[in-house]
This record gives structure tokens, C-alpha cells and sequence, in this order.
């Protein structure tokens, strides 16, 4: 009977250590190193390691799932595991890494139902954000998105990958500054953060052109002092972006026919296909 309750056991055991042999190391070269200042205080070398790897995140260079050695970043920016260490555990912080006992850290891998929680949190925060933004912009606060439209615009003409979709995230944090509230400033950066992540799971970023437009559409609504149509561009794109993690994000994330936008942007509408233009 001895033999027969470790039988099972050990026929379980065994799927374990194939999983454990087939992780993917992340290839640490494909991390910028130019932001990392070797000469910098401790601190400073942390956080610019923290943006690095953010960075190599948002464009598409780490994947979910990867691991992240130690000593192949330590390598990378010439700096101790113990700097590692520190940058590892705040990119956790931001729920862009996952830290798991004896083995290591991972490029964290969300799943459809965390996808669902998070857009279901800026639905519910971002839609009276925007009312109170319409309400207290003022001409130097609109001054200041626009010209994060222009950058945004010029990121995408020179497809510049990680630049353009950092700045079309970003939109939704300057936004928030406008309120000058910075726990929700705070907050709508990690949100957005895991989107980032989100929409490299699940979704295609071919469209960075029509989603820079559909800002464009926003901000108009917002000078125009609109907040219902403001709210109802933002609001109908998450609606579609949770329907299609809900329904297909396999799809969502190869099918050619049903191109996805980055998360945080509005659709244009469907009786109107010149919504979608360039700005």
C-alpha cells in the first residue's frame, strides 16, 4: 500500500520539473542601458534600473513569463544583485514582476481575469476623472496636453515603439495632473503600467495612429467642455477592450481581422469611420 500512495506522487512530480525546465531566461541585452548612471547614488541606479526594464516591457522586448537573472542584469548595468535586488522588488511593487520563492523573478503574466479587474477599475475611476478634468482645465492645463499630443504624434510617425506607446498610456496620467490630486496621479500610473502589460498579452498596438487621433477627440470634448461625450469616448473603448479579452484574447492578440487599440483610448464610432483619420 506504501508503494501504491507514492506512486501518484511521484507521477506528479514529474511534470514539475519539466515546467522548471522549460523557462524562458530573458535575454538581459535587450534592456536599455543608457538610462542607468553607474555613477549615480545607489537609490538613483535603482530606479533608473526600474525604468529600464519598464521600458524593455512597454516595447515589447521582455515577454510575460520570462525570467529575469540576477546576475545577467547585474552584468548588464555593472552594478551589485543587491541594486538588482531593489529594482526587482519595486518593479513587483507595480505588479510588472512576479517574485517566487527559490525561483527567482518573472516578467509577471496577468491573467484574463486580472485584465478584466483592471479595466473594470479604470472604467469606474477614469469616467469621473474626465468630468472633473472638463470642469478645472485650465488654458495652461490644455496647453500642456496638447503638446503631449504633438510627442505622442511624433512618436508614432518615427514608430518609435516604446516612446510611442509610453506617451499614449501617459495621456491618461496627465490628465489626472490636471486635478492635482497626486494619490490618483500615483495610482493611474500603476494602472496604466499594468495595462502595459496587459496590452502586450492580449492585444495588437497597429493602430498607436488611430489611437493618437482618438485623443485628439478627447481633449476636443474636454475644451469643449463636454464631459458626457468625453466620457462616452473613453467609456466605449474599455467596453470594447473588456468584450475582447472576455470573449477572444487569443484573438485578440494575433487575428489580423480585429486589429486591437492600446488600452486608455477611445473608439471612434462605428457610423463613423473618419473618426479614425489622422489628427
Amino acid at each position: 500500500m506504501t508503494a501504491a500512495r507514492k506512486s501518484p506522487t511521484a507521477h506528479m512530480a514529474k511534470p514539475a520539473r519539466a515546467d522548471r525546465a522549460r523557462v524562458h531566461r530573458a535575454d538581459a541585452s535587450l534592456i536599455p542601458v543608457d538610462v542607468a548612471d553607474a555613477d549615480g547614488p545607489e537609490s538613483s541606479r535603482t530606479e533608473q534600473i526600474v525604468q529600464a526594464i519598464t521600458q524593455a516591457i512597454v516595447a515589447h522586448h521582455l515577454r510575460p513569463g520570462e525570467k529575469l537573472v540576477e546576475q545577467r542584469l547585474g552584468d548588464r548595468f555593472a552594478v551589485s544583485r543587491t541594486v538588482v535586488r531593489q529594482a526587482l522588488n519595486r518593479l513587483a511593487e507595480m505588479k510588472l514582476v512576479q517574485l517566487e520563492p527559490a525561483r527567482g523573478a518573472f516578467v509577471a503574466a496577468p491573467s484574463v481575469q486580472e485584465a478584466r479587474e483592471v479595466f473594470a477599475v479604470r472604467q469606474m475611476v477614469e469616467g469621473q476623472m474626465l468630468r472633473e478634468v472638463v470642469a478645472r482645465a485650465t488654458a495652461a492645463d490644455l496647453k500642456r496636453l496638447r503638446a503631449h499630443l504633438k510627442a505622442e504624434r511624433a512618436a508614432v510617425g518615427r514608430v518609435d515603439v516604446a516612446a510611442r506607446t509610453r506617451l499614449l498610456f501617459d495621456f491618461h496620467v496627465r490628465l489626472a495632473e490636471v486635478l492635482g490630486n497626486s494619490v490618483l496621479v500615483h495610482w493611474m500610473q500603476e494602472l496604466v503600467s499594468r495595462c502595459s502589460l496587459i496590452t502586450l498579452m492580449y492585444q495588437s498596438s497597429d493602430d498607436a495612429q488611430a489611437s493618437n487621433a482618438e485623443h485628439v477627440d478627447i481633449l476636443k470634448a474636454i475644451e469643449a467642455h463636454d464631459a458626457d461625450q468625453a466620457v462616452r469616448l473613453l467609456q466605449a473603448h474599455l467596453d470594447a477592450v473588456v468584450r475582447q479579452l472576455t470573449e477572444a484574447p487569443d484573438r485578440a492578440a494575433s487575428s489580423k481581422n480585429a486589429p486591437a487599440r492600446t488600452p486608455g483610448t477611445a473608439p471612434a464610432s462605428p457610423s463613423k469611420p473618419t473618426r479614425r483619420a489622422s489628427p
